[in-house]
């Protein structure tokens, strides 16, 4: 027998969240609903989800600390959910680690697919992998491991969703390589996602901003190319000494 996916649906409107539950089991996911922001905490580890669909607006703790919470832990996909259509909410949301956002109101329809899609796209990494399986980049002063989802850079754990690793290390796996933002999205975020180009621009900036600050730039930086998107630009010093295990 197939084990069914879980889906912890966080939401104070209960009306809403039964009938996003109703939709997700007739597809034949495991649903479990809480209705704020310490309930959702709690059952993020005892539930153990698949995929957590996040309203913003709770009691007590908020969708946004909720998100910042779980994604210090885990991995876990999260698709916020909001009635906030700004982009600064949507930014925000992104920044934070959410692998989606959706606008209130939705079609639940669209609710399913795009959970269905974030599914498909997360693959957890496997459990104490061979050393011929280790899939890392390595350069002067960073190394980026997909398998274990770690970036060490000048001797320091940098910690990072798991969305803007994977697009340092695809990046960093074809140096030098531009690639146009509607490339990455279909790299990182897959076909099936909903969203803008943007994304892009916010994972960019928020790698940037943990990683560059803290070293030469004589080595290796991502480059923005106007009008066409990024690359990983490296020196030839650098690239000569590159180590790509994958």
């Amino acid at each position: 027998m197939v084990n069914k996916q879980k889906i912890l649906i966080v939401d104070d409107d209960n009306n809403i969240a039964e009938l996003i539950a109703l939709y997700l089991t007739k597809e034949c996911f495991e649903t479990l609903i809480v209705n704020d922001g310490e309930s959702a905490l709690a059952a993020a580890d005892s539930f153990s989800p698949n995929l957590i669909l996040l309203d913003l607006m709770l009691p007590g703790i908020d969708g946004y600390q909720v998100c910042r919470e779980i994604r210090a832990k885990s991995p876990t996909p999260i698709i916020m959910l909001s009635a906030k259509g700004e982009i600064f909410d949507k930014v925000l949301g992104l920044e934070l680690g959410a692998d989606d956002y959706m606008e209130k109101p939705f079609d639940s329809k669209e609710l399913v697919a795009r959970v269905k899609a974030v599914l498909r796209r997360y693959k957890p990494a496997p459990a104490a992998p061979q050393a011929s399986d280790i899939k890392s980049v390595e350069y002067p002063g960073l190394i980026i491991n997909r398998t274990n989802y770690s970036v060490v850079c000048n001797g320091e754990t940098v910690e990072m969703p798991p969305k803007e690793l994977e697009l340092l290390y695809f990046l960093a796996s074809s140096p030098n390589q531009v690639f146009t933002r509607e490339q990455l999205l279909d790299q990182i975020w897959g076909y099936e996602y909903i969203g803008d180009t943007r994304t892009v621009d916010v994972h960019i900036k928020r790698i940037r901003e943990k990683l560059e600050d803290e070293v030469s730039h004589a080595n290796w930086r991502i480059t923005t190319v106007w009008g066409v998107g990024y690359k990983f630009e490296v020196t030839r010093t650098a690239y000569a000494s590159k180590s790509l295990l994958n």
